[in-house]
């Protein structure tokens, strides 16, 4: 079941730049810090209320993030949902013929499980899926 949102994903550029900007506005006092080798990204994550703000900045030249920023700029990137089991929310999804990214979850930040839905079927909004292990 999916049952929350998890994080708000944010691409940027310059990642220790981007951690100043928002340790101004919101006031971090200190964020989690992470090297995700499979999706090519370093990501500085913090949280406001129950919702992580997930700061997202490629590691390789040929990520989906590097991508994504080469295409369209910095901004919000995807939304992530909590759910119990991303396999299975996955393998539900495609039975109803949503497009997926992924048929299967990958590892994650957070040591999360993820599964990415593709924007062409979910009104141009990317949306992954994140199960913690």
């Amino acid at each position: 079941m999916i049952s929350a949102v998890n994080h708000l994903g944010i691409a940027v550029r310059d990642l220790e730049k981007s951690m100043e900007l928002f340790r101004t506005i919101f006031r971090v006092e200190s964020f989690h810090r992470e090297v995700v080798e499979e999706q090519k990204v370093s990501i500085a994550s913090f949280k406001i209320g129950d919702v992580l703000v997930e700061l997202t900045a490629p590691t390789s030249e040929d990520s989906p993030i590097a991508k994504f920023l080469d295409k369209r700029g910095e901004g919000i990137h995807h939304i992530a949902f909590s759910a119990d089991n991303v396999n299975a929310e996955l393998s539900r999804l495609a039975d109803d013929g949503i497009q997926l990214i992924d048929a299967t979850a990958k590892q994650g930040a957070h040591n999360m499980l993820i599964g990415f839905l593709h924007p062409k079927a979910t009104n141009g909004v990317l949306m992954e899926l994140c199960q913690q292990q």
